[in-house]
């Protein structure tokens, strides 16, 4: 999957891992997954509102199946906002957990992905907060970045270090611009959706990825450009066509 980050068009795109690939790069997630059996043929085909609404009324196989669909989006999508694997299956688990157990609040099934999403960034966040906070205080090892889990196999050498640059500046980056700077230029969402997803206003979240493309000037000519009403990258599941 080539994800292009917002530069300019003489820069190699980036070559970031599928969200399977980072899935089994994992470790295995906790107890709350899908069980060992194959989710029935009859769920396989099912869209999300069916599958919530099954679930809603105590279908472990819907449940299955939503987990199946949605689990390495989450995984992916926790990878690249914290640049490593660290605590990935803890936040897998405890991002379904909390959607399963709120299902109730969610009106329309088809909006499962996004909810979870948001779920998960929140997560993130509050997991880089802390992590922040105690190494202020020495409590706890300096950030890293595992481009192993970031890169794909068949990116070269200058993409690794492009995209070290990269996550070296988002690193030091006020979390909430972090997050939507990910949420944006690698997954590719629209300036609506990276708003919902980060539960704030469109005009807060142009700021902050404004404010996070000026820090990324210190990659020199070829760091992001302005705003633009479309997104910059797409996500695995919209160049494959599917699901992820």
């Amino acid at each position: 999957m080539a994800v292009p980050l917002p530069r300019h068009r003489s820069v190699p795109r980036l070559r970031l891992v599928e969200a399977e690939t980072a899935a089994a790069r994992a470790e295995p997630v906790s107890d709350l997954r899908a069980s060992a059996h194959p989710v029935a043929p009859s769920l396989v085909d099912l869209d999300d509102a069916e599958l919530v609404a099954l679930v809603k009324v105590g279908d472990r196989g819907a449940f299955d199946a939503l987990y199946r669909r949605h689990a390495p989006y989450v995984l992916s999508l926790a990878v690249r906002i914290q640049g490593n694997v660290t605590d990935v299956e803890d936040i897998v688990h405890d991002a379904f957990l909390r959607v399963v157990g709120r299902l109730s609040e969610l009106r329309r099934g088809e909006a499962f992905r996004p909810w979870l999403a948001s779920v998960t960034a929140n997560l993130v966040k509050s997991r880089l907060r802390r992590r922040r906070f105690l190494g202020a205080l020495g409590l706890a090892s300096t950030e890293t970045i595992d481009l192993d889990a970031l890169v794909s196999d068949q990116a070269g050498p200058e993409t690794r270090a492009e995209l070290a640059e990269v996550y070296g500046v988002l690193t030091e980056l006020p979390v909430d611009q972090r997050v939507a700077w990910v949420l944006r230029y690698v997954e590719g969402n629209k300036l609506e959706d990276v708003a919902r997803i980060a539960g704030c206003s469109l005009a807060t979240t142009k700021r902050r990825l404004q404010l996070a493309q000026e820090a990324l000037l210190v990659l020199g000519p070829g760091a992001p450009q302005g705003l633009t009403d479309e997104p910059l990258a797409t996500t695995a599941t919209e160049r494959a066509g599917g699901r992820a």
